[in-house]
């Protein structure tokens, strides 16, 4: 473990993968409030909580600004933890340091742009290009680290 934590890169990639897990876990804290705040829910006993002996189907319903963060944790799930998987994979391959930081830095930004862009929201394409630009530096870490293995 020790020399994991001289590995530059490695350090880079766990300093990036903690940000982006912490942006993630954070998100579940954002839909809890927003369900809260406008008395949404999901679960029927989460509904009776509130409802205090009331019409439950007031509470057991759907709203739009509940939904948009809800996807947007989703996403999140779908792009952050094959990130965390995929760069682990590639800081072990001995990358170049200024590159590794480039992926890292470039895959980041791209998931806090997308919140921005999902919950503000901007306009389309602003959520479409986050999304792929973070998308295309998981994918290019993981070509990277074939080729690098198959290079052996």
């Amino acid at each position: 473990m020790a020399q994991l934590a001289d590995n530059e890169v490695f350090r880079a990639f766990a300093t990036y993968a903690a940000l982006v897990l912490v942006k993630m876990m954070l998100m579940s804290l954002m839909t809890a409030f927003f369900r809260i705040t406008r008395k949404v829910f999901a679960n029927p006993e989460d509904a009776a909580v509130h409802s205090k002996g009331g019409d439950l189907k007031k509470y057991l319903r759907t709203d739009q600004d509940v939904e948009r963060v809800r996807r947007c944790h989703l996403n999140d799930l779908e792009n952050i933890v094959p990130f965390v998987g995929v760069g682990l994979l590639y800081a072990l391959s001995n990358p170049d340091l200024s590159t590794a930081l480039l992926h890292f830095r470039v895959f980041a930004a791209s998931r806090v742009l997308h919140t921005i862009s999902y919950l503000v929201p901007l306009p389309q394409p602003s959520r479409a290009l986050t999304f792929f630009v973070g998308f295309l530096a998981t994918l290019s870490m993981a070509f990277s680290t074939v080729r690098s293995l198959l290079l052996l």
